[in-house]
């Protein structure tokens, strides 16, 4: 594939700004996505860079955009593809650092996503795999003719990477997603404990290879959650390029993948919307389980998790769920979005087999005793594996806390409705918590045993009417003298009723904190002699 040929694509509508018919003609070997201000290291020559142009400002000298466009030159690249969705165009300086350097430019438009190039440009190059010239690869012809048969074929992971790499000597080698499942694995690999392969990929840089290691993104432009890479722990003599294209070919089985899992969501969608109903009737929800893939009878748990209210969190919520579930070995689970905002998961806790609807086609390796987490079969044990990988899926973006709240079981289909309200109570519950100390948090309703983590799952909204109707005029903590009053209940209450302890607390004479405590009476109505009187101005204490 040529660039002027993406330039004939009506479906990308890119638009040409600067390039010489030579630069048109250029061959494209590949896609990098990126937004460092050199990305030299990262490319391989007759690669078409893809940048969003964050790197970029308007106060920035002209040298910056000069260093940029020379490291394209300098790594061979065949083309920039600038989008226009950060800036609203593509700066001029860069238009003509380009000019200057012999580099053809391209516009994104807004609407077009880099996605979109990335699978056009691969699907062209291995949907012609076997009437392309064997110099253009690094592949030999033979090997790509059999993988582009396997990809048409529907082949499972671990014989596509096997195939792969037969001709380096069959090394071992992994794809791992993001949070260290095994998606695919040699014969000669042992298997690898999430947790482990977790690590290893967070230690390696993305692209890395060095001697006792190698480790490359499959597909630039997938979400944090949802990258794989293709590892290999030991050292192979293999041309960077080689390796590079046999990650393109699971970049291609990965596209397939996603395919197939939003044909999923769709009825996934409709379950959700059910459990939502607190009257879906009898028949609809069993109708709507199977229709997922899902047993029509119990016991099943719910998860509700959520990655903040900025565009396109519910999106990245449902495929960090999506990614988390499958390393339940066994576990059959329906994911989609919520329509109230984040991502929502029932999954069957049963015995049965994984589905290939609501789990997912392929991927061997997701339901292996060592790719995820053994033993995951009870609800309690679901629980537990889920908040055991959490920290790992946190890890996954450093710029966004996971938030995620869990049902106890439901017995059956009628019981979802209740499910999910737990799930959301116990995800609120999350998100008042780590908000406060900046974690991610993962909490199950099991979890809500005392009554400030009761209280937490409450809306704010509602904590703050119900603290100010309970507390009345102490509410207002401006006064100076309300505050003295409502820290004086505080520590009375903390040291259950106790006159001289609360006195010595205060450093204050006893008389003094029965008189406060009688003012705290008068004002909002309580007698603090009473147990529910003390509960409630305890929570309304807490919901402040």
């Amino acid at each position: 594939m040529h660039v002027e040929d993406l330039l004939r694509l009506e479906s990308l509508d890119l638009t040409l700004l600067w390039g010489s018919p030579p630069l048109l003609a250029r061959e494209i070997s590949g896609v990098t996505a990126t937004d460092l201000e050199d990305p030299g290291r990262f490319l391989q020559r007759g690669e078409i860079v893809l940048s969003g142009l964050v790197w970029w400002s308007a106060a920035d000298e002209e040298a910056k955009t000069d260093r940029f466009v020379a490291a394209l030159r300098d790594a061979g690249a065949a083309a920039l593809l600038a989008g226009e969705e950060t800036h609203g165009t593509v700066p001029e300086v860069l238009v003509d650092a380009c000019r200057r350097h012999g580099i053809a430019v391209l516009s994104v438009p807004v609407h077009t996503s880099f996605r979109a190039i990335t699978d056009t440009v691969y699907l062209r190059q291995w949907g012609d795999l076997s009437r392309r010239p064997a110099d253009h690869y690094a592949l030999p012809e033979n090997v790509r003719g059999e993988l582009s048969r396997l990809l048409a074929d529907g082949a499972d992971p671990d014989t596509l990477l096997t195939r792969a790499v037969a001709h380096l000597g069959a090394p071992p080698c992994y794809v791992l997603s993001a949070t260290g499942r095994t998606v695919a694995r040699t014969p000669a690999a042992p298997r690898l404990p999430a947790r482990q392969a977790a690590r290893r990929l967070k230690a390696a840089a993305p692209f890395a290879a060095a001697p006792a290691s190698t480790t490359l993104r499959v597909d630039p432009d997938a979400s944090p959650y949802g990258q794989w890479y293709l590892h290999l722990p030991g050292p192979v003599d293999a041309p960077p390029r080689m390796l590079h294209e046999i990650a393109e070919v699971f970049a291609q089985y990965r596209q397939g993948l996603l395919r197939r899992r939003a044909a999923a969501r769709v009825p996934a969608t409709k379950l959700l919307e059910l459990a939502a109903a607190p009257r879906p009737g009898s028949a609809p929800l069993p109708a709507a389980l199977r229709a997922c893939g899902l047993p029509d009878h119990g016991p099943y748990t719910v998860i509700a998790v959520s990655m903040g209210a900025e565009e396109g969190a519910a999106e990245a919520g449902a495929e960090a769920l999506d990614e988390l579930l499958r390393h339940l070995p066994g576990r059959r689970f329906a994911t989609a979005r919520l329509a109230t905002g984040g991502a929502a998961a029932v999954i069957a806790t049963d015995s049965g087999a994984p589905n290939a609807g609501a789990l997912g086609a392929g991927a061997p390796g997701a339901g292996a005793p060592g790719a995820g987490a053994p033993g995951a079969g009870a609800p309690g044990a679901v629980v537990a594996t889920l908040k055991g990988l959490w920290p790992t899926l946190d890890a996954c973006d450093d710029a966004t806390l996971p938030y995620g709240g869990i049902s106890t079981p439901a017995a059956g289909p009628q019981e979802l409705n209740g499910a999910l309200e737990q799930a959301r109570y116990a995800l609120t519950a999350a998100v008042r918590a780590g908000s406060a100390d900046g974690t991610a948090q993962l909490t199950a309703v099991e979890d809500l045993t005392t009554l400030d983590a009761l209280l937490a799952g409450i809306p704010a909204d509602v904590r703050t009417a119900f603290g100010v109707h309970a507390l009345g005029p102490l509410a207002d903590d401006t006064n100076p003298s309300h505050r003295m009053l409502l820290e004086t209940l505080d520590t009375f209450l903390a040291h259950n009723g106790s006159w001289a302890r609360t006195a010595e607390a205060l450093h204050l004479h006893v008389n003094t904190v029965h008189y406060r405590i009688g003012r705290v009476e008068l004002l909002t109505g309580r007698d603090l002699a009473r147990l529910d009187h003390k509960l409630d101005l305890k929570a309304a204490l807490l919901c402040r």
